[in-house]
């Protein structure tokens, strides 16, 4: 089949991890099915919040092939008025029906463009007053994760890009590739629902030694696992682990390890036909039973009705 055809936009300042959200997930984890392409406004290279600079694939005349225009945050967004130009080829996109998506503050290049009138959207936390205070006919809701509607999408701040990207993923091309994507990058799949943590500490960019110990627990979800063997794949105390992973995630290890569980279990549902019965026994829930305790627990519906609603037609 025919690649789906993104183009990343770049503005001047681009957040680094917003810009390589999209890079990392589409065109890295899953290049069979997007066709990714950089652009700035004119073609030149563009200046990276922090820092160096980025050299782009085209210019504005990429868009009008795109099936999907994101764009990333910008350092500024708040304060930058973008040329008429730029908002021009954002409102043609989406005139021909192409996909407009925002991660962070790239939300202010739709609302500048018109495109988020009348519509619930969301941003970073910490702009989100302002957001609402400068386009008045936009609703802003600060709690969410991501919104989409439409053709329409937004994400919060940051790192919650990465949960609308895989929403992307599972829209486009199926849960299956979107929770294959999850797994590769130690990520359990949410849904746009859930709130940004707008106080929590920062999490950290990377920790080898937690993303070893995440790896190898997502790889045993079938045997019973202890934070003791948890903390002695990352070669750590169980209490220093406990301490590491809980501020690395917000959560704690075995928290986490139970949400890698309902997502394996989601995805069993979607993707195959096997039983509750075995189901439970590959994530590690045990009996029919209290798999679906656990899964009516966290989704606040049957496995059965789960797969009804999602499951391969």
């Amino acid at each position: 089949m025919a690649r789906h055809r993104l183009v990343v936009l770049l503005l001047e300042q681009v957040l680094p991890l917003d810009f390589a959200i999209p890079m990392h997930l589409f065109a890295r984890e899953a290049p069979e099915f997007y066709q990714v392409s950089t652009a700035t406004i004119d073609g030149s290279p563009v200046g990276m919040a922090g820092g160096t600079s980025l050299v782009p694939d085209g210019d504005l005349r990429l868009l009008p092939a795109a099936e999907t225009v994101m764009v990333p945050g910008w350092g500024g967004a708040a304060t930058t008025r973008l040329d008429d130009v730029t908002l021009g080829a954002l409102r043609a996109a989406a005139g021909r029906g192409s996909r407009l998506v925002s991660i962070c503050s790239g939300a202010f290049a739709l609302a500048q463009a018109g495109l988020l009138d009348g519509r619930t959207v969301t941003t970073h936390w910490s702009l989100a007053g302002e957001l609402a205070r400068q386009f008045p006919a936009v609703t802003v809701d600060a709690s969410r994760l991501f919104i989409a509607q439409d053709t329409i999408l937004t994400s919060g701040g940051v790192t919650s890009g990465v949960d609308l990207c895989l929403h992307m993923l599972r829209e486009d091309v199926g849960p299956s590739v979107a929770n294959h994507v999850a797994r590769r990058i130690v990520m359990a799949p949410r849904d746009g629902g859930q709130a940004q943590f707008a106080e929590a500490a920062p999490i950290p960019p990377a920790d080898d030694a937690l993303a070893a110990a995440q790896q190898w627990m997502l790889s045993a979800l079938d045997r019973p696992i202890t934070v003791a063997q948890m903390a002695a794949r990352a070669h750590m105390s169980p209490r220093t682990f406990h301490r590491r992973f809980q501020a690395g995630t917000s959560r704690t290890p075995l928290a986490w390890l139970h949400e890698q569980r309902i997502a394996r279990t989601k995805e069993l549902l979607e993707t195959t036909d096997l039983p509750v019965e075995e189901i439970g026994r590959r994530v590690g829930l045990g009996t029919p039973a209290n798999l679906r305790a656990h899964f009516r627990r966290a989704t606040s519906i049957s496995p059965v009705r789960h797969r009804r609603l999602f499951g391969r037609r």
